[in-house]
């Protein structure tokens, strides 16, 4: 029979006819098959090994990144549009990638899964051994407290089982349904002599916690999940006088989730009574906004409701935000024959602290064969002329408006089917109105004028000056589950950091020198370095009134000796 010898090793007490040459050489070892099976568990535990479910969420951190460099289709649709006729080459190939849908990609959605999968594998086996371990008893008292950094002695008058029995309730402490320590009493198995030990055991919160923080993390990424498959989120502009209700067409921008379904927006309505500003007069930064509104929510009445910054209004289940306002001037436009042609409010963006404001009346509903109209220009809530063609607005509030508009005309270019943006002209097919000496023609007026339109185009009349609001409106279901499960991850590292890991032992024994009297010792182990285990096995221990090692009398009762406190030593194995 052959004997296998690692090569390079020679044993120089075995026998020179261990091995029989008639064997011939030793045949080579034959290694075990990983098989199927085995690749597949060694997959599994390195996926859900701690390593690498931290390297998987610092690369769901780094995967989020192209996300705030590239604009998004959903929350953007026309940047994406824009940034790939502007680049024309790496658009195709950025957009192939995904990266103008990095949240919904396939790649990005592989991270967040295989984070998912290796938290739960992670967090599984760890729970059972965790529970097993809550119903496991304190490990025994080692025969010797010798190197234990944390030791106290002394001698009572009591017996050992009372001095231990008085320990233990030291150790779990005054609040019997949430004790500090675990403890165990019982007598030395050699317990003829009457030696009676306490084990006690601490800390196994530490592991709760951190249990508690990966759970919750777990609750974290399934909340937030949910919420990109449920929620929405809607853009409204709202005129003084004039409202809108929860649907969907209704919105001037709208998105949501993949799973968000229409039928589930509640059917309010909200109405803007009034609108006021507040305005600091010495540097015109804005001091307060208030909209007040009308609420209406289905089988309930009317009430009166108000949205400021910061203080949205919850309606239908959505947070309703106060995002910006400005004015929206009310004209009435009629055409060269005299027919009304456009009337209404057309919101005005606000460009700086002043609310010189921008924005476009677009007038495609011109009598008879007549050219469309088209008036581009900004509102000034206090105007001040400079020069004959320069006007400039010195302040936001509305003390002396003025609107100065050019005029187009032309083909407006709503019927060619591509969608347009309200707040700008496609002047495209259109032709600028100029004056007789070939200045460009240019409209003021005032709230309650009228003014002829250049070449007998017709007439513009500014009625009014009301304001407008946007609004935005939120609904984000999973929200609620998020803020716990973010308070519990917060709670459960806490635990996890500040939670000591300790184990008390205290023995008693009769004394042999001193009948009557009961010696007891008592020791202290931390995991780590822990700067107040001394200080917790003197208060324990002085819950029992020892006297020191040294037959004190017992009416003069002395602190309790401090062993000098060494470095943590590996954990004395009983």
């Amino acid at each position: 029979m052959s004997t296998y010898t690692p090569e390079g090793l020679d044993d120089a007490y075995a026998p020179d006819d261990a091995v029989d040459p008639a064997d011939g050489p030793p045949a080579p070892p034959t290694l075990p098959q990983l098989g199927a099976v085995g690749w597949l568990r060694w997959a599994w535990r390195q996926l859900t090994s701690m390593r690498v479910a931290l390297l998987l969420l610092m690369l769901l951190a780094v995967a989020a990144v192209p996300g705030s460099v590239w604009p998004q289709r959903s929350q953007a649709p026309e940047r994406v549009a824009q940034y790939l006729v502007d680049h024309p080459t790496a658009g195709p190939w950025l957009e192939r990638a995904g990266m103008f849908d990095v949240y919904s990609s396939a790649w990005f959605s592989a991270i967040y899964l295989l984070l998912f999968v290796s938290l739960v594998g992670c967090i599984l086996p760890r729970t059972r051994a965790h529970l097993r371990a809550l119903g496991a008893r304190p490990p025994r008292t080692p025969r010797r407290f010798d190197r234990f950094p944390a030791q106290a002695a002394g001698t009572t008058g009591q017996g050992p089982e009372a001095v231990v029995r008085a320990a233990a309730g030291a150790l779990r402490g005054r609040v019997r349904w949430l004790p500090r320590y675990r403890v165990d009493v019982q007598a030395e198995p050699a317990g003829a002599d009457g030696t009676w030990t306490v084990s006690a055991e601490r800390g196994y919160l530490r592991e709760s916690g951190n249990l508690l923080f990966h759970l919750a993390l777990v609750g974290l990424l399934v909340s937030i999940a949910t919420g990109q498959l449920l929620h929405f989120r809607g853009q409204a502009i709202v005129v003084e006088g004039r409202g809108f209700a929860n649907a969907q067409t209704v919105y001037d921008t709208f998105e949501a989730g993949s799973a968000f379904d229409p039928a589930s927006l509640v059917p309010f309505t909200l109405r803007l009574d009034r609108f006021t500003s507040e305005f600091d007069p010495e540097t015109l930064q804005s001091r307060d906004f208030l909209a007040e509104v009308t609420l209406t929510e289905p089988g309930e009445d009317p009430s009166a409701e108000t949205i400021k910054v910061n203080h949205p209004l919850t309606a239908g289940g959505a947070k309703v935000y106060l995002q910006g306002n400005g004015y929206a001037p009310d004209v009435v436009v009629r055409d060269a024959e005299g027919e009304v042609a456009f009337s209404g409010p057309v919101p005005f963006l606000p460009q700086d602290e002043v609310y010189t404001s921008q924005g476009v009346i677009k007038v495609p509903d011109v009598s008879g064969d007549g050219a469309q109209i088209g008036l581009v220009g900004q509102l000034l809530p206090t105007a001040q002329q400079l020069t004959d063609t320069i006007w400039r607005s010195i302040d936001p509030q509305p003390t002396d408006p003025v609107l100065v508009l050019a005029v187009w005309q032309g083909d407006l270019g709503l019927d060619d089917g591509v969608p347009q943006n309200v707040y700008e002209l496609d002047d495209t097919g259109m032709e600028q109105v100029t004056e007789p000496d070939g200045t460009p023609a240019t409209l003021y007026v005032r709230p309650g004028e009228t003014v002829e339109l250049p070449d007998g185009l017709g007439t513009l009349e500014l009625r009014d000056l009301p304001r407008f609001v946007a609004l935005d409106l939120r609904r984000d279901p999973a929200l609620p589950f998020v803020l716990v499960f973010a308070l519990l991850a917060f709670a459960g590292l806490a635990v996890s950091l500040f939670t000591p890991r300790r184990r008390v032992w205290v023995r008693a024994a009769p004394d042999a020198e001193h009948p009557g009297r009961t010696v007891v010792r008592a020791a202290a182990l931390a995991r780590g370095d822990d700067v107040g285990l001394q200080a917790e096995l003197d208060e324990i221990v002085g819950a029992l009134a020892l006297d020191p090692v040294g037959g004190a009398d017992p009416a003069q009762p002395a602190p309790i000796p401090r062993a000098t406190t060494r470095a943590p030593a590996e954990e004395t194995k009983p």
